[in-house]
């Protein structure tokens, strides 16, 4: 279960939001079998997208983001609900490249610069919002920021990291997103970047012992901040067999009595690597 808070300053011209993904970022690596280096993207966007999450307003809604940068990850998804539960999937789990000139993995590398970061909002409407932004740097944190400035005009300061074990489990995993509100001077964001200049990598900070409020308040020690509220999100797949009922219904009949020649129909989960299997006897029961 992972950790997070929002603060706000008391000032009220910007909100933070930290958080310790660590178990969430361990239970992707132990369902997905991830390389270190797809750890640490796919981490990184479950961070950043559970945080974005969790300032959803409606019970159901919900955000989903898509890195297609054409790197040899494929595809990185990560969907979170309103309470920031985060689920999510690599195309090809494990990729071995080099580290990169700073001696780290290369998350840039993996993920790729050529594409885009797609952003998909549900809130119950007739349509999803979706706002697409270019790839910018391909570390992530980078072009979430970027993504707030041209899709939602939010100035806004990102950082995610993930720390990988040799044996390929994780040591620790966070991040923490600063926002800009309205009512926000210049000489606020002047104040935020000198903030933000010397300070620790969200790991070490992890590592060091602190919590998301402690990272809060060591990332804006200048300033002073106040709680708004603390929450518990976790690594959480909703699939289930009826919600899998669903889907295959929606095939079509056509489709469904092509399946049902199989011995045995097999559909994974995405998301949790869950298997449900269907008979020949159990689709032709979907066609009636």
């Amino acid at each position: 279960m992972g950790n997070a808070v929002r603060m706000i300053s008391s000032d009220g011209t910007f909100t933070v939001m930290a958080i310790d993904s660590t178990d969430i970022v361990a239970k992707m690596e132990q369902i997905h079998k991830t390389s270190a280096v797809n750890t640490a993207a796919l981490g990184r966007l479950l961070t950043a997208a559970s945080l974005m999450g969790a300032v959803l307003k409606g019970k159901d809604d919900s955000v989903t983001l898509r890195l297609n940068g054409g790197g040899p990850a494929g595809s990185l998804i990560a969907v979170s609900d309103s309470e920031g539960n985060v689920r999510g999937y690599v195309s090809n789990p494990v990729v071995e490249i080099p580290l990169n000139n700073k001696g780290k993995l290369d998350v840039r590398g993996t993920v790729g610069t050529d594409g885009t970061l797609t952003v998909i909002k549900d809130l119950g409407l007739k349509e999803p919002y979706t706002g697409q932004v270019p790839i910018i740097s391909g570390e992530i944190a980078e072009d979430i920021t970027s993504y707030f400035a041209i899709s939602e005009q939010i100035p806004t300061v990102c950082a995610l990291g993930v720390l990988v074990n040799p044996d390929l489990t994780v040591k620790a995993a966070g991040g923490f997103i600063i926002q800009l509100l309205p009512t926000a001077m210049h000489d606020t964001i002047s104040a935020i970047e000198k903030s933000i200049e010397d300070i620790p990598s969200v790991t070490e900070m992890l590592c060091s012992g602190l919590d998301p409020e402690g990272m809060c308040n060591r990332v804006l020690k200048d300033f002073e901040l106040e709680k708004l509220d603390e929450f518990y999100p976790e690594y959480k797949c909703g699939c289930s067999r009826e919600r899998v009922i669903k889907a295959l219904v929606s095939l079509g009949k056509e489709e469904l009595t092509d399946m049902a020649k199989d011995e045995i129909t097999k559909v994974n989960c995405h998301f949790c690597n869950k298997v449900y299997r269907f008979t020949p006897e159990e689709i032709l029961n979907l066609i009636k």
